[in-house]
């Protein structure tokens, strides 16, 4: 479904990707991990055409996605949910869903404001509240909520959990066990690596802008030297 072939990306005159290549296929849920700094946000930046690319080739769903733009390549199927969730703070709920929902042709159920909210009811219950005024983790929900109803063929989190209380990182945790049953591919950035290893098929490491170490949940929890050197536990 992704492919990311020797992609290099700068910001500024800083190199940033090194030659990055990474595989997803259709209804896998696989993740990208490591350090900080190392280039994860970058390449989600890299995949969304947010950033432009140096060099290298980057495609999904079959077709050349390298030099489109990001408006384009969210239309063919790239749901993002970004670091910081940048729900629009002057919207509603409910106006932060139908902002962008966009229903592809797809198989299966379309996501639609009913179908979030039986997900997030913490949302249904809020619909009316500025998006200023909800929680980080009602925040959280919401960005989820709001990339579903694009009806990505993948959706991308960055950060999925970070900075949310205990219980609200299980709400997400159950919340994206349940997307993915539903057969959605997921690409997902995250610290929680115990999390990860219940969800995850495949795993990424990055190091300075090159993936070092790709595997199965089973294979990196035997991996503890992998984990040692590049996540640090």
């Amino acid at each position: 479904m992704l492919t990311l072939s020797n992609v290099v990306t700068h910001y500024g005159h800083s190199q940033v990707l090194n030659g990055i290549n990474l595989t997803i296929k259709e209804g896998q849920v696989a993740t990208l991990l490591g350090r900080n700094g190392m280039g994860k946000t970058t390449t989600i930046n890299s995949i969304m055409g947010i950033l432009p690319k140096t060099s290298g080739a980057v495609e999904f769903d079959g077709q050349n996605t390298t030099r489109w733009p990001s408006h384009r390549v969210a239309k063919l199927g790239l749901g993002l949910v970004p670091e910081g969730r940048q729900i629009f703070p002057n919207l509603n709920v409910h106006e932060n869903l139908i902002a962008t929902a966009r229903q592809h042709a797809q198989r299966g159920q379309i996501w639609d404001a009913e179908r979030v909210y039986a997900l997030f009811p913490e949302l249904a219950a809020r619909k009316s509240s500025m998006g200023n005024l909800l929680s980080g983790g009602e925040q959280q929900m919401l960005a989820i909520a709001r990339a579903l109803m694009t009806n990505p063929k993948l959706l991308i989190l960055d950060e999925a959990t970070e900075g949310l209380a205990p219980l609200i990182r299980k709400k997400i945790w159950a919340s994206l066990e349940l997307i993915k049953a539903d057969g959605m591919s997921i690409l997902i950035v995250d610290k929680n690596l115990k999390d990860l290893l219940q969800i995850a098929d495949q795993h990424n490491i990055i190091h300075k802008g090159v993936v070092v170490w790709s595997g199965s949940s089973s294979e990196l929890e035997e991996a503890s030297d992998i984990r040692s050197q590049y996540l640090g536990v």
